[in-house]
């Protein structure tokens, strides 16, 4: 993006939770929200003598997310201490992957809001340890919760081919969905399971040499990401324009200002003493491995988007909501497996199904809802045992973990479309309204509606609308 005379280069680095049952280094769990330093043991406090081990589960999770990015996987790696202290990182250095990161050389074609698409390289992807969380409490004290120290992370590194902060924003966007679909993790950026370390930095148009790089780290926003791009591409370019120069700084994200301030100068790689891990042995990893965790990758919102125009029938913009998230996707080939129309399974979950989470604020997964659930009443209203209208009931009931079929015969709301049963109400209604026949024979369209009316009182409301009008038209024709 140009701002004035200059281009603007961003590279983002993008730190992802993996939802693994234990942490990377140690057998903790890995929940998010319990209490503060529940989910703890000495390995996360370091004590001196304790050991780590790694954690296979990360390690092919992190497999996963390389080879959806059409990155090469390393045959070998090794691990690295990277040394720093803070209050939330009592070992006082991070088990990370520098010299030999998982996966590298990968890409990500990114749809652009013009409709273009603009190949985003990935430099490497590595596995290492998320940090502890500091709080700052009005007491005056400041807290320190492990919980979250050694879940495992994966990073992804991209190379500098950025040029804008909105197709900072699109990358981000589409880089979660590809995540999400390999179900290593959710990606809550609410819940700081994906944040994004920021790189800018401009330089005149036609320069060969990029600017001097400004970081911003832990964004954990899409929106703020972009808005800090936007702040920073204005401040450098006047600093630069008012004969300044920039210097290689970290910066934090103010969104109240929707502005960035100095955090510190930059350190450079050799601040953090980067050497080998002496108590985790190297690992190789070989094709046959890396041919089961392929096997084991779910199908990318890609291919199912265009599985579901070609195959099912459905539309283009359907098939793009219903890969908006891996539980969605899932859920809507599960209700079509178990025989649902695809169309109109597809119109219940982006409509009511959509319209019900919204309104309670939760996840398709917190629901009551089942696939077969789903599947079975719409295969009633398929059948005719149940009108549309009286789906809106059984819907409510099936959100609420009710069976459909026998909510719909519990509730009266099956309709009955059984000839013989229909044609004696027929024949009953006819022969009791002599004077509604002669107005039907005169042309007076609404005594069909008021025989309509008496046949559905009579049957309390079930009787099939379809079938009913059917014969009774078919027994006024011979009378």
């Amino acid at each position: 993006m140009a701002t004035g005379n200059f281009e603007t280069t961003i590279g983002l680095e993008v730190h992802v939770e993996m939802q693994t049952n234990s942490k990377l280094m140690s057998p903790s769990p890995v929940h998010y929200g319990d209490k503060p330093n529940e989910n703890t043991n000495v390995i996360d406090f370091g004590y001196p003598g304790v050991l780590p081990v790694a954690n296979k589960g990360a390690i092919e999770f992190g497999m996963r997310a390389a080879l959806a990015l059409h990155a090469t996987v390393s045959p070998f790696i090794r691990w690295d201490r990277k040394n720093y202290f803070y209050p939330d990182n009592p070992k006082a250095y991070q088990t990370t992957q520098s010299q030999t990161p998982l996966g590298t050389n990968g890409y990500l074609d990114v749809t652009l809001i013009d409709g273009t698409v603009k190949r985003v390289r990935i430099k490497e992807m590595h596995v290492e340890e998320d940090a502890g969380k500091n709080t700052h409490g009005a007491d005056g004290y400041s807290y320190v919760d492990l919980n979250r120290q050694g879940t495992p992370l994966i990073e992804i590194v991209s190379e500098p081919d950025i040029a804008s902060p909105e197709e900072a924003y699109a990358y981000l966007e589409q880089l979660r969905q590809a995540i999400l679909f390999t179900g290593i993790s959710e990606a809550k950026m609410q819940e700081g399971q994906m944040r994004a370390d920021v790189n800018i930095s401009i330089r005149p148009f036609g320069s060969s040499e990029y600017g001097t790089k400004v970081e911003m780290k832990n964004i954990n926003s899409f929106n703020y990401v972009r808005n800090a791009l936007i702040f920073e591409e204005k401040r450098q370019a006047e600093v630069l324009r008012s004969g300044g120069v920039i210097q290689q700084e970290t910066r934090r994200y103010n969104e109240p200002t929707k502005s960035t301030i100095l955090m510190r100068v930059k350190e450079g790689a050799d601040d953090y003493r980067y050497f080998p891990e002496p108590d985790l042995a190297p690992i190789t990893i070989d094709d046959a491995w890396i041919q089961k965790v392929a096997d084991e990758l779910p199908k990318s919102s890609e291919d199912r988007q265009r599985d579901y125009v070609s195959d099912l029938g459905i539309e283009a913009y359907d098939a793009e909501v219903l890969t908006q998230t891996l539980a969605m996707s899932d859920f809507y080939d599960a209700t079509v497996a178990a025989g649902a129309d695809a169309k109109r399974a597809a119109n219940y979950l982006i409509g009511d199904v959509n319209a019900f989470m919204n309104k309670h604020q939760i996840e398709l997964q917190d629901t009551q809802l089942t696939p077969v659930h789903l599947a079975g009443m719409i295969k009633l209203i398929e059948a005719g045992t149940i009108s549309t209208k009286q789906a809106k009931q059984v819907f409510e009931a099936i959100m609420a973990g009710e069976e459909p079929e026998s909510f719909a015969k519990k509730n009266g709301l099956v309709q009955i479309s059984d000839p013989a049963i229909l044609l004696g109400w027929i024949t009953e209604v006819l022969d009791n309204n002599p004077q509604s026949i002669e107005d039907f024979k005169g042309g007076k369209d609404r005594a069909t509606g008021y025989l309509i009316g008496q046949l559905m009182k009579m049957s309390k409301g079930q009787a099939n609308p379809g079938v009913m009008n059917k014969m009774l038209l078919e027994e006024l024709a011979k009378r």
